[in-house]
């Protein structure tokens, strides 16, 4: 026993640890605190600050549900998250607003994607959402160009920065602790409890949540859990509009996106913060944290492509990635892409604007994973994917996270 006692560091030694302070990691710390406030949780970041990747690169948009399939854990997880969030932002003071956002078909061709995406927001519960002919659309965006249309009026804007940074102010409160500049690098099993392993400590618990993002997948590979899947980073780039433009964006504008990729297509943004952005595109980013053209890591970027999962996904999206990557080089390329929603758009009204990085699950089928997945193990939880609504759905997805762990702690 004073052998244990001289390498064990019971001040280290957590109900639960969280790996990630992002906004997913943060919600489920937070939730996990309010149903038990006696559990030890502490949440590991590698960064100096929180919210530094995919929160602190969000667009900021409070999604609806409209676009995914019923049943999924995405639709399941934003309806219930949106109304979560709304209330938390109310409670805690946190500005947003619901300004709706309308969702337009350029050509014939986009209406039975556009039937397909109005009924989905009906089954997933969605109420006042309205079909909107050409004039309809103009009497809500004057300067967009449309033959038809869905009007959302649930959608809203919010800063998740500040989102994150109050679901952290109150796990600090309720007696959480935070953690930073802790890079995880091993993870080794006791039996009894894990032992967390970071540039600058050792922490222990009896449960495990990966909440990594972009990291999330070798993180699960430390808990020595098979991992059949693949996070793709794919960065996404924006384009503001000159301050004098901005009077052609009202709200939001969204095309109808491609049933086959998941991405929303280049959409039009107003900002809680300010402005509008336009964007984003969709490129491989050549490093996990890769916000610039020129972020390389060669390592990296070997391991995406001698994946034969990505090897899959580019032989099947190789045109759709041709002319992603055509716009990320080409500002006129992007317009072009732009005046398909608005025609008054020119190069001139576009300045740079920010970048984000999705961390895309892509399995050994050339699969890229839509919805929420979740790997769960006798002493882990791994957020395998959790891109957008992740944010939306973050209370929701916290508060299941927190309710296996419960679970398992019964066990």
């Amino acid at each position: 026993m004073c052998i244990f006692a001289r390498h064990f560091n019971y001040q280290n030694m957590y109900s639960v640890i969280i790996i990630g302070g992002g906004i997913v990691g943060l919600a489920s710390a937070l939730k996990l605190k309010i149903i038990n406030p006696k559990l030890k949780i502490a949440v590991i970041e590698k960064e100096n600050e929180l919210a530094k990747h995919q929160t602190g690169h969000n667009s900021g948009v409070i999604h609806s549900g409209l676009y995914y399939k019923p049943g999924s854990f995405k639709a399941k997880n934003c309806v219930t998250g949106y109304h979560d969030l709304l209330r938390f932002c109310e409670e805690e003071e946190v500005p947003f607003e619901l300004c709706g956002k309308v969702v337009v078909a350029t050509n014939e061709s986009q209406l039975p994607a556009l039937k397909t995406l109005y009924d989905r927001g009906i089954k997933n519960g969605l109420t006042n959402i309205k079909n909107l002919n050409e004039y309809e659309l103009k009497e809500i965006e004057p300067h967009v160009k449309g033959i038809k249309g869905i009007y959302v009026p649930q959608t809203g804007i919010v800063d998740y920065r500040l989102v994150a940074a109050k679901y952290a102010e109150k796990f600090l409160h309720f007696g959480g602790e935070i953690f930073f500049k802790n890079k995880v690098v091993k993870i080794r099993d006791n039996h009894n409890y894990l032992e967390v392993v970071t540039t600058n400590n050792t922490f222990s618990s009896k449960q495990v949540i990966n909440c990594a993002g972009l990291q999330s997948d070798l993180i699960a590979k430390l808990t020595g859990v098979p991992v059949n899947y693949k996070i793709i980073p794919f960065r996404g780039e924006y384009y503001k509009l000159k301050e004098e433009k901005e009077y052609l964006v009202k709200n939001l504008i969204y095309p109808v996106p491609d049933p086959n990729f998941p991405f929303l297509g280049v959409h039009f943004t107003r900002m809680a913060r300010g402005g509008v952005e336009a964007g984003p595109n969709a490129v491989l980013a050549f490093r996990r944290e890769g916000y610039k053209k020129t972020d390389i890591h060669l390592g990296e970027l070997l391991d995406f492509l001698t994946y034969k999962g990505f090897r899959k996904v580019a032989a099947k999206y190789w045109r759709t990635g041709l002319g992603e990557i055509h716009r990320s080089f080409s500002k006129r390329a992007f317009t072009l892409a732009l005046q398909e929603l608005i025609p008054e758009i020119e190069e001139e009204d576009l300045v740079p604007g920010g970048a984000g990085v999705r961390a895309q699950a892509c399995d050994e089928k050339g699969g890229l994973i839509d919805d929420f997945f979740i790997i769960e193990g006798k002493r882990f939880i791994h957020v395998g994917n959790a891109p957008s609504p992740a944010a939306t759905a973050s209370l929701a997805i916290g508060n299941q996270i927190a309710e296996m762990v419960l679970k398992k702690m019964l066990v």
